[in-house]
């Protein structure tokens, strides 16, 4: 839901939201994350953002790569998103990659000393992932 992003847009906390609305802080908190709404909470937020409920039902997953904001950011941060429409999508990129140099690390132990090579290059990448989520966390672009 894009919830969260409104309320940011229009500059208002969680509190004068739920002020506005008539909806507990919790519940306004547990919107944002992802949770589902009851219609009586869409239909409050809907008239307190001046929007329908099919608006707030929408999820962002689009990343707006054409702003100045965006082109701000540093160029290895938009590098590393390139194709990436979803904080989700990055995180499982970060654990595929730990997981596979787990296996390449064991294997060059046990198995075939030619592996070897591969287990840092993969756990390096695992690490630059981990850093693209917190500096895209840290920069709000999701």
């Amino acid at each position: 839901m894009i919830v969260k992003k409104l309320r940011e847009k229009k500059q208002w906390s969680q509190e004068q939201l739920s002020i506005l609305s008539g909806i507990s802080v919790r519940t306004i908190q547990r919107i944002e994350s992802g949770n589902r709404a009851s219609l009586e909470s869409l239909k409050s937020l809907a008239a307190v953002f001046e929007t329908d409920i099919e608006t707030l039902q929408k999820e962002i997953i689009v990343i707006d790569k054409s702003t100045e904001e965006w082109k701000a950011k540093p160029f290895w941060l938009r590098f590393n998103l390139v194709g990436i429409r979803k904080r989700s999508h990055l995180i499982f990129l970060e654990y595929a990659f730990a997981i596979l140099g787990l296996v390449a690390w064991l294997g060059a132990i046990f198995f075939e000393s030619s592996l070897q090579p591969f287990a840092p290059a993969l756990f390096f990448s695992a690490y630059i992932t981990a850093c693209t989520i917190r500096k895209a966390d840290q920069d709000k672009v999701w």
